[in-house]
């Protein structure tokens, strides 16, 4: 009898967490002259009615899987994102705070998206250099680096061998993937309101499965 080599499907290894990063839906819109809400320093902005229905969007993809676990961050957009899936799923969030968004200092109260449709010089010095802190009063790219892989280790450690999903911001998942790939810190500076990415982490390895899906939306 001739023996048969099939190729093998992939699964996570003993002890790792299956992890989805889901970028939060659409927030509101930026107004001259008037600033977003504050909480510990960085903008904390609703969800524009067009990120509610990519929360709705992101529920109806995933409202039929199993979830060990639900991570929101201190942010509300985050939270409202989860809420359609949390809901259907019966679950609460956790928060994970060290996944918040990068802090953009000065600019962190809506004035990042003004600077950025003005096409601002110190945008430019920091995708040149690969250097959030070129933003005035910004954390640094280390710093942000830095965080970003505690939370996602935390989360690891608390959930082996489980099933996550993590409801954060395109700043982390650029961090996290570009960690993960060792490549350039803003290679992954693009993921869309209601993406979702996937990471598998066992102790400190991290593997990408998927980056950006929006077929969803």
């Amino acid at each position: 009898m001739t023996h048969e080599y099939r190729q093998s499907v992939y699964a996570p290894p003993q002890g790792a967490v299956d992890l989805l990063l889901i970028r939060h839906g659409e927030s509101a819109a930026v107004q001259p002259g008037v600033s977003f809400p504050m909480q510990d320093g960085q903008g904390n902005p609703e969800l524009h009615p067009n990120g509610r229905a990519q929360a709705r969007a992101v529920a109806e993809r995933l409202g039929h899987e199993r979830f060990d676990a639900l991570y929101v961050t201190p942010l509300q957009r985050t939270h409202q994102t989860a809420a359609p899936l949390a809901e259907r799923l019966g679950m609460e969030p956790f928060i994970e705070a060290d996944l918040r968004e990068v802090h953009l200092g000065e600019w962190d109260n809506g004035e990042y998206r003004i600077r950025v449709a003005e096409g601002d010089p110190a945008l430019k010095r920091a995708r040149d250099r690969q250097e959030w802190g070129e933003i005035p009063g910004a954390e640094t790219t280390a710093a942000l680096h830095e965080r970003v892989r505690s939370g996602l280790l935390r989360i690891a450690a608390a959930h082996p061998d489980q099933r996550v999903a993590a409801f954060v911001h395109q700043g982390v998942i650029g961090a996290a993937m570009a960690m993960a790939c060792g490549a350039e810190p803003f290679a992954f500076n693009r993921a869309a309101n209601g993406s979702i990415s996937r990471l598998v982490i066992k102790q400190d390895r991290m593997t990408v499965l998927g980056f950006n899906d929006c077929s969803h939306l």
